[in-house]
């Protein structure tokens, strides 16, 4: 019996700055024919119609309208992550090409990440590592202090996945737990963790130690932190991202922390990413930005990659699709 050709599956390129990583080569060529862009535009005639799915890694292939206009046969694209603001889902629907995410994969390390820039933030991790290790230190300050996150309390702004996650490692640190949402958890999830709702997101501002961004990037939460929300916050209190870029005001986050009207930032996302090397973000102490690397663990990585050859298979063989992304109505 003649073996099966296996699906043809356009992807960005192999290693490099954003391409599928090497480690993951091996099990991706027992499932699929991996072509990469530069391929597939040296042989598009051959290969436009072969190609089944997008293998979107690091947010590549850029799935536009010229790319898809060149795949005729496209059925499906799986993106890594959780977030999907890099599609536009309507024009992808548009072709009837499936959209399908990785949301659990990164929901624990993305958890991890906030509790670490937290954490770090509170305790001034980064400057103090500088200070230990500057050929110029002499000495260790008495009065060089952080402050407790045991005890804290801590706003959570979305409470999905992540958000949720981020509860749970909290309530160990014994935080007081506030959260704002589209919708109250049950009571039952809420119990678990020791969390309330606040309905109002001006409240949970007012009350905080720490506010940590965890929501989508939608139209209605672009700038859902600007200049009146950081006014509200404790002069006291800490901004930290791991969400999107968008979601906050960066103009107003600027003028935030360098007039005190909030204590500091930890962001592991910005707008662009990275900012430009003459950002006046990168010039403050009061902040830290790591590189978007939230979900970017091993372990994630890996299961980030098997989730999205389940749903390509999935959807090729004509199966309900894990994790699927339903277009906007």
């Amino acid at each position: 019996m003649e073996e099966q050709e296996l699906p043809y599956v356009l992807i960005a390129t192999i290693g490099g700055i954003d391409g599928v990583l090497e480690d993951h080569v091996e099990f991706l060529k027992k499932h699929f024919n991996l072509i990469t862009m530069k391929q597939f535009h040296e042989h598009k005639s051959h290969l436009s119609e072969k190609i089944k799915a997008i293998y979107m890694w690091w947010n590549k292939p850029v799935a536009n309208q010229e790319l898809l206009s060149s795949l005729p046969n496209l059925k499906v694209i799986a993106t890594g992550g959780a977030g999907v603001d890099h599609l536009d889902l309507k024009l992808i629907s548009s072709f009837g090409v499936k959209v399908a995410n990785t949301p659990f994969a990164v929901s624990n390390a993305t958890a991890d990440m906030g509790m670490a820039l937290m954490l770090a933030s509170a305790r001034r991790i980064v400057e103090g590592c500088q200070i230990a290790v500057s050929p110029n230190t002499e000495y260790f300050a008495a009065d060089w202090m952080g402050d407790e996150v045991t005890g804290a309390t801590l706003g959570i702004i979305g409470m999905g996945r992540i958000g949720y996650k981020v509860a749970q490692r909290a309530k160990a640190f014994e935080m007081k737990i506030l959260y704002h949402n589209r919708s109250q958890r049950k009571e039952e999830e809420e119990q678990a963790v020791g969390a309330i709702y606040c309905k109002n997101i001006d409240d949970l501002l007012l009350q905080s130690d720490f506010v940590m961004l965890c929501v989508n990037l939608t139209p209605q939460t672009e700038k859902l932190i600007g200049k009146k929300e950081l006014e509200m916050m404790k002069p006291t209190a800490t901004l930290i991202n791991i969400s999107r870029g968008l979601v906050v005001d960066q103009d107003a986050l600027v003028e935030a922390l360098q007039n005190g009207v909030i204590k500091a930032a930890a962001l592991d996302v910005t707008y662009p990413e990275p900012l430009p090397r003459n950002h006046p973000l990168l010039t403050l102490k009061n902040i830290i930005i790591t590189p978007h690397v939230g979900g970017s663990t091993t372990k994630s990585c890996r299961l980030m990659m098997e989730n999205m050859v389940e749903s390509i298979l999935a959807t090729l063989n004509g199966l309900p699709i894990p994790n699927e992304v339903n277009p906007p109505k």
